[in-house]
């Protein structure tokens, strides 16, 4: 029985990225096959057809959110902070200052934020603004 534990860790955590991978193709497969029919209907009916949205033609992990670095470096300074809490209650100060491992990770992440990332996020929200041409 104790064998069996990594066995189906490891089937588990690799048919869970299989999952996501098959879900979101078949997401994108359903959405491309509504506009096509919406297109084929505009044409029977000698309707323009309606041009593709940009966003189903560019791939979703192309253009990530400038703000990213701000929510990384969030996530990663609480858990950082909360495990050191965690452990300094329960064991011992020494081992509570493997919390700051992923405190460091966190603080990296909201100065790249704040040197780069405000400046991008102004680019990316003035593109969206601009009217399309």
């Amino acid at each position: 029985m104790a064998l069996m534990i990594p066995i189906i860790s490891i089937i588990m955590g690799i048919g869970i990225g299989m999952l996501g991978m098959y879900l979101g193709f078949r997401k994108r497969k359903e959405l491309l096959t509504c506009y096509h029919q919406e297109r084929m209907a505009a044409i029977e009916k000698g309707i323009d057809c309606p041009p593709w949205p940009d966003s189903l033609l560019a791939d979703e992990d192309a253009q990530p959110s400038p703000r990213r670095h701000l929510l990384k470096g969030l996530v990663w300074l609480f858990i950082g902070l909360a495990a050191g809490v965690a452990v300094y209650a329960t064991v011992d100060f020494r081992r509570a200052l493997f919390g700051l491992i992923p405190v460091g990770i966190g603080l990296a992440h909201l100065i790249y934020y704040a040197v780069e990332g405000r400046r991008e996020a102004e680019v990316a929200e003035r593109a969206a603004a601009a009217p399309r041409t």
